[in-house]
């Protein structure tokens, strides 16, 4: 019996150090040797220095920038959930409301039925980069008149951001917020010149 255990308590720390350690060392040097963006978090970096992560959303409130989806953790990466209201939920629909109105206040000329669901609902994660072209495009108005810019240039600057389906089958297609702001930027400086 005590030569059982002892092979047990032998096995399990075999284990333990091979799946424990050896094992995540082992795949993290390889992601980082296959795929060393990815790896290190997406990092998006301007003039060297970096801006954020195009895997987790920013909160957008100026104007002048386009604006993701509402986050249920303030877009706190630390802290990632949804609200968690199911529809019968009171809470949810005065949440919802709130927001919608909101977006309507900062895009006036929007109707209510053009708002997708979206652009006022926080995602499971509450870190959701990527909003749908529909809300990006329903906020070129605001951001061509805020930045002086002509319109058709702010919806291009959308057209070039979408990203398409997954293998072309999966997902929807879709707007990472940190890199239309980006692209945004370059414009106005651009313009400026």
């Amino acid at each position: 019996m005590g030569e059982e255990i002892k092979r047990t308590i032998k096995f399990t720390l075999v284990f333990m150090v091979l799946l424990g350690l050896v094992y995540p060392f082992v795949m993290t040097g390889i992601a980082n040797l296959l795929f060393p963006y990815q790896a290190k978090g997406s990092i998006i970096k301007v003039d060297g220095k970096p801006v954020g992560s195009e895997l987790i959303g920013q909160k957008f409130t100026d104007p002048r920038w386009f604006m993701g989806r509402p986050s249920a953790v303030d877009y706190d990466a630390t802290s990632s959930g949804g609200t968690n209201y199911a529809l019968s939920n009171p809470k949810f629909h005065e949440e919802l409301e709130k927001n919608i109105e909101e977006f309507l206040k900062k895009n006036p000329g929007v109707k209510r039925s053009e708002i997708p669901a979206d652009i006022v609902t926080s995602s499971g994660s509450g870190l959701d980069p990527h909003i749908s072209p529909k809300a990006a495009y329903l906020q070129v108005k605001r951001v061509a008149k805020v930045n002086g810019l002509p319109e058709e240039v702010v919806k291009k600057l959308v057209d070039k951001n979408i990203e398409g389906r997954f293998l072309g089958l999966f997902g929807e297609p879709r707007v990472n917020v940190l890199k239309l702001n980006l692209s945004l930027l370059e414009e106005i400086k651009k313009h400026k010149k």
